[in-house]
């Protein structure tokens, strides 16, 4: 989500988050600040012009929740529906290893 809309929100920030429990399907809108409200549509123009903030994860996570994190992130993320896309991630896997400079069949022992 770093990556998308909600990684542009600001402190002070409202948003509107609607779930259809029917169709499983889910929207986030944000609608300005208390003191300059705004349409959904002029928010989604808002964000579109704003930087994204610099999201990290926050220290001390277990080692399965970053592996999760970093799959979705690989994966497509939040924005493509939260699943693996498992080819994609042998494919940033395969460059990250060429970009290394590892071999297919290269195994590091430590």
């Amino acid at each position: 989500m770093a990556d998308g809309p909600i990684g542009k929100l600001r402190d002070g920030d409202v948003v509107e988050v609607k779930i259809d429990t029917v169709n499983l399907e889910g929207r986030v809108n944000f609608l300005g600040t208390k003191d300059h409200p705004v349409s959904p549509e002029e928010g989604t123009r808002i964000l579109r012009q704003r930087q994204q903030n610099n999201i990290k994860p926050a220290d001390g996570l277990p080692d399965d929740t970053r592996l999760w994190a970093a799959l979705q992130k690989v994966s497509g993320g939040t924005w493509r529906g939260s699943v693996y896309d498992v080819d994609r991630i042998i494919e940033v896997l395969e460059a990250g290893e060429k970009a290394l400079g590892k071999s297919e069949n290269e195994v590091e022992v430590l």
